[in-house]
């Protein structure tokens, strides 16, 4: 892992000035030259997850050529989420959704709903927290093992995908995955659909970053998405792109056998 990697060199390199500055009786804020490089990596390693600074993620295809790309969808299940279905019933495409403990409790109909549509499910955290990224590995271990449980117990499958909150990663968050052994996905084409209010940028952002091999990260959190979404399979439609699963798309097993 490049933060592994990161952490030797800045070790080796604030000791080559230490020694440098001693010998030559230099300033020792020369030394606050690597760290700040290194604050700088590290947050930005951890607030990037397509840097795979702290753990391997899958962010596309490997096959750039061909015109296919994966629809994700975060943060439900929710009452939007049903009209996203039929969208992409209407359509013939299948989706993956990562779905938020809670929010399971709330709405496991339309769970099963999801799951009986044949779109594929993944594990989203408990809670969901704005602090997630500041949890102890255990507590990460709890909030992604839980929520596999409540998959489990209500569609009867123990889904091994897994996306971090707000794509945040950090070492807690890498030792809780190697513990509950999922596959950590990413993405390559950020919607920011619940940051821009406006359908018509939001659908510009989309389809002008576009490219084969693409996983699209959405919120089945509102209508705006929904209507960007039809939008979205018209354009896709005329280009001739096809929307595959993401297990298709990575060549790989989403659940336990």
């Amino acid at each position: 892992m490049k933060f592994k990697i990161v952490n030797i060199i800045c070790v080796i390199v604030l000791i080559c000035l230490s020694v440098i500055c001693f010998v030559n009786d230099s300033s020792f804020l020369y030394l606050l030259i690597p760290f700040f490089i290194w604050i700088s990596l590290t947050i930005f390693g951890a607030y990037e997850i397509r840097f795979n600074y702290f753990l391997n993620a899958y962010h596309r295809g490997d096959n750039h050529s061909e015109k296919v790309i994966s629809l994700t969808f975060d943060d439900g299940p929710t009452e939007f989420t049903p009209r996203i279905l039929e969208i992409l019933k209407k359509n013939n495409a299948k989706a993956t959704f990562f779905c938020i403990g809670k929010q399971i409790e709330k709405h496991s109909e339309i769970l099963r709903e999801i799951h009986q549509s044949g779109h594929l499910i993944g594990n989203h955290t408990f809670h969901h927290s704005s602090k997630n990224g500041f949890y102890s590995a255990e507590k990460m271990i709890k909030e992604i093992i839980s929520t596999n449980q409540l998959i489990k117990s209500t569609i009867d499958i123990n889904t091994k995908i897994f996306r971090p909150p707000f794509g945040v990663t950090n070492p807690h968050i890498t030792k809780a995955i190697r513990k509950t052994r999922h596959h950590v996905i990413g993405w390559s084409l950020r919607s920011l659909d619940t940051v821009i209010e406006e359908e018509k940028m939001l659908f510009q952002r989309i389809t002008r970053q576009l490219k084969p091999g693409s996983i699209i990260l959405m919120h089945d959190t509102s209508d705006k998405t929904a209507n960007v979404l039809e939008q979205l399979f018209v354009f896709l439609q005329e280009e001739n792109y096809r929307v595959i699963p993401l297990d298709e798309l990575l060549k790989i097993d989403v659940y336990e056998n």
